[in-house]
């Protein structure tokens, strides 16, 4: 019997082991470098099944992920002592207590799952009942002079609209005919107070004032991820800003109705032509052509073909300042606006179709539906088609004993019925898309 030879080895440097945890992060960005790639190709395959099965693949890879953060982070709440740990609010409480009834948990199943013991499970479930401001478990907080019901609908829309702020709650419910003020919506929500306002920045030259729907355009590009960033740990330190791993989204804003006029998705960053051949078509979509167009110093909008495609528009260009905050706050706004209430709550498709369907939702339901702090909580299109404002109907006014004499809600009108109406909270969703809400007031008989 021949003797086997030795396997082959693979000498590795001495100080190898130094290098194992940089390694694994490496092996990792690579690999969702490479997944990325592969999922690419499969969401733009021609048959279904294909693109079903990335699509289902990427979503296990989400719960994974989430699981494993969840799991990170009880590691940190168990290394705390049981009694050093801090309490649950007592609406959290009750919370619990539903979700163990809907998950059909054991007390130990539920006391494990949110780290406290069995034997507070079993203790809170014996308080159940318990009424009054003092009590264990309790649904809702009281406020001055406004009945549960009113309560209960506020706290479910920010359940339901977790992004939404009491101001934007306000607006909304004022919107849908409830005479309901921000500060009254705060009270409920128990918040902790607005942010302070930064200062807005200045540019130099002459201001631009939008006088009337399509005087003033501004327009701007941004990189929307397709996972949840762009770091790797390699040089530059970051993906390739191209697809498969982000899009660039281009958007066209107005500024006197701050209507979203139009908005163009590529998979690389676009150039010059690409730009205009974009401004071109919105322009002959909206049948109008602005006076100025307001975008950054970027080589996009600085070159001379730009110049001179707006010089042959009739379009005026004015520039921001370089590196100055606030110089394009009108499209920079949006784009936040976007990101925050669209793109980072979903996971954004690698398919071309998918997105731009997604971010076609967006933009319909912020000119139509998405009230605006600047507008005096009206939205973009009730200014840009000069349509009278829902804030500005008669609303419900759920207290029995409100003195009419007393100021309403910003903006002030009259009250619809008698005072103590009962109305039910209906919340719809835009397209079906649960991270676009359209909330409506229907009175209770």
């Amino acid at each position: 019997m021949t003797e086997q030879k030795n396997p082959l080895r693979i000498t590795l440097p001495r100080v190898w082991p130094q290098r194992v945890k940089s390694a694994m992060l490496h092996v990792i960005s690579l690999a969702q470098y490479a997944t990325a790639f592969t999922r690419s190709w499969a969401v733009n395959s021609p048959i279904a099944r294909v693109r079903l099965k990335a699509e289902n693949d990427r979503l296990r890879q989400h719960v994974a992920l989430l699981t494993e953060e969840i799991r990170i982070k009880d590691a940190r709440m168990n290394s705390i002592a049981p009694h050093k740990r801090p309490h649950y609010a007592p609406t959290e409480r009750l919370s619990i207590l539903e979700l163990r009834a809907a998950r059909a948990w054991s007390a130990r199943q539920t006391a494990d799952a949110f780290l406290v013991t069995a034997a507070t499970i079993a203790y809170w479930m014996k308080r159940i009942d318990e009424e009054g401001s003092d009590a264990l478990l309790q649904v809702c907080e009281p406020v001055n002079r406004f009945p549960d019901f009113v309560r209960h609908a506020v706290q479910r829309l920010k359940v339901l609209c977790p992004a939404l702020g009491k101001v934007k709650i306000a607006q909304i419910l004022c919107r849908a005919g409830l005479h309901l003020g921000a500060t009254t919506v705060g009270r409920i929500l128990k918040e902790s107070p607005r942010p302070v306002p930064r200062k807005p920045g200045t540019s130099s030259g002459r201001v631009v004032t939008a006088k009337r729907p399509n005087h003033v355009w501004h327009v701007d590009l941004t990189a929307v991820p397709v996972g949840v960033g762009f770091w790797a740990p390699w040089l530059p330190f970051a993906l390739p800003q191209c697809w498969p791993f982000c899009w660039w989204v281009a958007v066209v804003i107005d500024h006197y109705s701050r209507r979203a006029m139009g908005f163009a998705v590529s998979p690389t960053r676009p150039k010059s032509t690409t730009v205009r051949a974009f401004l071109g078509r919105t322009i002959a979509s909206t049948g109008a052509t602005p006076k100025y167009l307001i975008c950054d110093k970027d080589a996009i909008f600085w070159s001379a073909g730009f110049k001179r495609w707006c010089s042959g528009k009739g379009i005026r260009p004015r520039y921001g300042a370089v590196g100055q905050h606030g110089s394009i706050a009108v499209v920079e706004r949006f784009i936040r606006t976007m990101k925050d209430e669209s793109t980072r709550r979903i996971l954004v498709p690698q398919r071309r179709k998918t997105f731009r369907n997604e971010v076609s939702s967006f933009v319909s339901w912020y000119n139509q539906h998405r009230p605006h702090m600047t507008l005096e909580g009206k939205t973009p299109n009730e200014v840009y088609f000069r349509l009278r404002p829902a804030n500005q109907q008669p609303r419900i006014e759920p207290r029995k004993r409100w003195p009419r004499r007393s100021p309403c809600a910003v903006p002030r009108t009259l009250i619809a019925g008698q005072p103590g109406d009962r109305f039910a909270l209906q919340v719809d969703f835009h397209d079906g898309k649960q991270h676009l809400p359209v909330v409506t007031l229907k009175r209770a008989a």
